[in-house]
């Protein structure tokens, strides 16, 4: 479908005002990225815009009246959000391959760090830490870089590309000649490893319209992310004392290797702006006479500005949400916390109870095992939540409800793992013992994660992208630096008051979903971000009437007069007087064929499946300021 609907957005011409001030400037573009972040949704729900303007300047100097805007026609099967759930699943499945890559790459080294120390003559308990570390360090880039460049480029030649660069920095680490130049490469392995975990998640929300899918298959995704750590020793631990430590990488290429396979053959873009760029592009191929665009031609932000939003914005969110910060505090310290267990866990099972490498690193499965099971604990809520919904239940409408109460299980279950692990680690009691507390600490970890992560992005809708950049970059940061201090601590407090450190610090924290259920309806009211939010989705939805009522009403007239004239094809005509010329129809019929008349019966006809969607003719027509 194509519209010729004419929008000029709002705070369009913010590129106009160059003496404003930086903080002008970046309120400016927070209300162009809410606006244009809800008029996306609006496009991927069947309602086309026209001159979706996202940059600075307005396209009023352009020459584009009559130009058409390409988006989706009713059930269009090339919408990701129609595509089979055979197509979803594979997409789905090659998808968690890839987060296993990108996250077991982080502990690779674990249980081989004594072994390439020792080939090297690296005897400083702080560089020791740095394989893990430095890797980390590169997880920062992934939701400052890699996600913005998707959504400009779109998901699967980034993620491709990223990949392919990452698998051959896995086989740099293999190949190292000296302890400085296997530091760099490990380096730039996280650097492009953060590339998937950054994507994913926008894959997810490109491929499924229904939030309650879409919050399960993240839930997926998050216990994921546990797995491909928990590998990564025992992969180590049996091939350094055995084969040697460089095997531990080639194991990791090998399966780097396999995993590039499919994604090269089953990953189809998913990014529906690109997928309408390249229908724009075909349409114009086939008739070079065609004005059809695609609005992600002509809303693209100027460096300036990008680099502005990418770089402050998820400050200022640190800086000035409470919700975002507390948060970001929470999910630093758990992280942290899990990968200090890369250097804790062989203090214990290997120096108390002497257990070789490899079987260290298999007790890493009790973590794996307490993931799986927070997996039903999470559906099970969520199916309870929406039977709670369908009996009218007023809590269940309340936006702390939806995804807190698990934090709130997660907490203390964290917390209890750690004085479990610290005070039964001691040679008169079995291994088995200390070993089963990796069960409640991968439950409440995993259970804390898919709680306060999918809350952030509830809360702040459109700005998910930049709290979640908040939350990632402050918890990759701890990971690199809290590891540092694990042998120190270990060796001056002991196993037992080391976990109880970081089960008490844990303890102080696990009461912020406590408190966000209490006040978090106050704190959001409170919240610069979230009133914006509110602002921009009331004039959106008071615009979506006014646009209803007045088309309603037009074609009643129209259908009036036709009927008392008898020349029904007077109403076709009318509407296409109004704006609605859809231009190119030869053009457009080569390329969507049956889709496009599809699309056309069914232009001014409401979507109720859609939820905010409605018509595929509807535009908005933002006032100027």
């Amino acid at each position: 479908m194509v519209d010729t609907h004419e929008v000029d957005l709002e705070h369009g011409q913010a590129g106009h005002h160059h003496q404003h001030s930086l903080g002008r400037t970046v309120d400016e573009i927070d209300s162009i990225d809410a606006l244009s972040g809800y008029l996306e949704n609006a496009r991927d729900n069947g309602i086309p815009t026209k001159n979706n303007n996202t940059s600075s300047e307005s396209l009023e100097d352009d020459d584009d009246d009559g130009k058409v805007i390409v988006s989706w026609s009713e059930n269009d099967p090339e919408n990701p959000y129609n595509w089979s759930d055979r197509k979803k699943g594979a997409i789905l499945w090659t998808t968690m391959f890839l987060i296993i890559n990108s996250t077991m790459g982080s502990a690779l080294p674990s249980n081989a760090i004594p072994f390439m120390t020792a080939e090297w003559g690296v005897t400083s308990q702080q560089q020791k830490v740095l394989p893990i570390s430095v890797y980390l360090i590169g997880y920062v880039m992934g939701p400052i870089v890699w996600a913005p460049l998707s959504e400009q480029y779109g998901r699967k030649h980034f993620t491709i590309c990223t990949f392919v660069v990452f698998t051959i920095f896995t086989m740099a680490c293999a190949l190292s000649p000296n302890w400085s130049a296997f530091l760099v490469f490990r380096l730039f392995c996280g650097i492009f490893a953060s590339a998937p975990i950054a994507i994913v998640s926008g894959i997810f929300a490109d491929i499924y319209d229904d939030p309650r899918t879409r919050g399960r298959s993240m839930g997926l995704f998050m216990v994921t992310t546990v797995f491909g750590p928990i590998f990564a020793p025992i992969i180590s631990g049996f091939c350094a004392p055995t084969i040697g430590w460089r095997w531990a990488f080639w194991v990791g290429l090998i399966y780097a290797v396999l995993t590039l396979l499919p994604l090269v053959f089953f990953l189809p873009e998913t990014y529906g702006p690109i997928l309408l760029l390249r229908r724009a592009r075909a349409i114009r191929d086939a008739d070079p006479t065609s004005r059809a665009v695609a609005a992600h031609e002509m809303g693209k932000q100027g460096l300036k500005e990008l680099a502005t939003v990418v770089l402050t914005r998820p400050v200022r969110m640190i800086l000035w949400e409470p919700i975002v910060s507390t948060t970001c505090a929470y999910l630093a310290l758990c992280y942290a916390i899990f990968y200090m267990s890369f250097q804790a866990f062989p203090i214990i099972f290997q120096g108390v109870y002497g257990l070789s490498p490899g079987v260290c690193g298999l007790t890493y499965l009790a973590i794996g095992a307490g993931a799986v099971l927070s997996l039903p604990l999470f559906y099970a809520y969520d199916d309870y939540l929406v039977r709670a919904k369908r009996n009218g239940k007023k809590w269940a409408e309340q936006e702390e409800y939806r995804r807190l109460p698990l934090a709130c299980v997660g907490g203390p279950l964290f917390v209890i793992s750690l004085f479990w692990l610290g005070w039964s680690a001691r040679q008169d009691v079995t291994f088995w013992v200390p070993l089963l507390a990796g069960i409640p600490f991968g439950m409440g970890f995993s259970c804390i994660f898919q709680a306060l992560v999918n809350y952030l992005v509830d809360a702040y809708e459109i700005y998910a992208a930049s709290a979640n950049a908040a939350a990632s970059c402050s918890r990759s940061l701890l990971a690199t630096i809290l590891p540092l201090a694990t042998t120190p601590m270990f060796n001056r407090l002991g196993i037992a008051g080391a976990c109880s450190l970081l089960a008490g610090l844990s303890m102080v924290m696990s009461i912020v979903p406590f408190i966000f259920i209490w006040k978090g309806e106050k704190i959001r009211a409170n919240s610069k971000f979230c009133i914006h939010l509110k602002k921009k989705k009331e004039d959106m939805i008071r615009k979506k009437n006014e646009e209803e009522q007045r088309l309603h009403r037009r074609r009643e007239r129209e259908r009036l007069a036709g009927k008392a004239q008898g020349q029904s094809s007077d109403t076709e005509k009318g509407l296409e007087s109004d704006g609605t010329i859809l231009g190119s129809e030869i053009a457009l019929e080569k390329i969507l064929g049956a889709d496009y008349e599809k699309g056309l019966e069914s232009g001014n006809r409401a979507d109720p499946k859609k939820g905010e969607a409605s018509d595929s003719q509807i535009s908005f027509k933002e006032e100027r300021v």
